[in-house]
């Protein structure tokens, strides 16, 4: 005779074991370190910065030491040059190569729909900002500290035994390297507000063209009072104030272009964190 045995089920008055999961802003950040490599934009993107970098800063230091040794008079714009002003030249493009990526980190969740499942697993949101922010930042910082100092070593053994040649022992060199990482590592926090605030790649990457290189175009229409009193306060201007080696009569000192545009930074990540908080993805 077989007997038939049914499966035990669980007491319904016995609370089934599970695996505990807490959000927390470690786990946080390290979900948003994955999800940057993971992109293929990442790296080629983070590759064009580091290229215009030091691309253009070798070619700007080979070019002033053609026209030295050749005795063809220097291009105005290479009149005071310096090994560091010639090492940062390519800054500018850098600069949006960062945060052009800098908007992608955040808006191209919106525009693939991905934050919504970020949000379900982090349901407080602005943890999920503070480390798309943060952890980008560093990256972009990292990026910057990396190109400005090798581009500095080459251009010093290109400008060697010319009027521009300096050492990293010199007065300011150091401070201004890394005033120039630092630059673009808060651009590219910049550029990740951006694109949570306005939730659109185009629409982020327009206004951050706008601000950094338009915007100081604009001004310098302005009469020449306005213009002086304005045009140190504009994002782009007060960062150069960072790692400018030398400052004129309407620049800021570095520590005050530093406070300027940490608080652009910051006005940026206040009205991207309003929205994330208002607005529903």
């Amino acid at each position: 005779m077989s007997v038939v045995t049914s499966p035990r089920t669980p007491d319904s008055g016995t609370p089934v074991a599970r695996p505990a999961y807490r959000v927390t802003g470690r786990r946080v950040l390290r979900s948003e370190w994955a999800k940057l490599w993971s992109l293929r934009s990442t790296w080629i993107t983070l590759g064009l910065g580091l290229l215009f970098l030091v691309g253009f800063g070798v070619i700007a230091a080979a070019r002033y030491k053609s026209s030295v040794t050749s005795g063809r008079q220097l291009d105005p714009d290479f009149a005071d040059a310096t090994a560091v002003s010639l090492s940062l030249f390519g800054v500018v493009l850098a600069q949006l190569a960062l945060g052009v990526l800098g908007v992608l980190v955040t808006a191209g969740e919106y525009s693939t729909g991905m934050i919504r499942s970020t949000l379900a697993a982090v349901p407080r949101r602005l943890p999920v900002l503070w480390s798309k922010a943060a952890v980008f930042g560093l990256v972009a910082l990292v990026l910057g500290a990396v190109g400005a100092f090798v581009t500095f070593l080459i251009d010093s053994g290109i400008l060697s035994g010319t009027q521009a040649a300096l050492t990293m022992s010199d007065g300011g060199v150091v401070r201004s390297l890394l005033g120039a990482a630092l630059y673009l590592g808060l651009v590219g926090v910049i550029g990740a507000a951006l694109g949570s605030l306005l939730r659109s790649v185009a629409g982020g990457i327009s206004v951050l063209v706008a601000a950094l290189m338009i915007l100081p175009g604009l001004i310098s229409l302005l009469p020449t009072s306005w213009h002086n009193a304005v045009q140190p306060y504009l994002p782009s201007v007060a960062g150069e104030s960072m790692f400018s080696l030398h400052h004129g009569a309407h620049t800021l000192s570095p520590g005050a272009g530093l406070l300027v545009f940490l608080a652009w930074t910051a006005l940026a990540l206040a009205g991207a964190a309003w929205r994330l908080v208002r607005s529903d993805a």
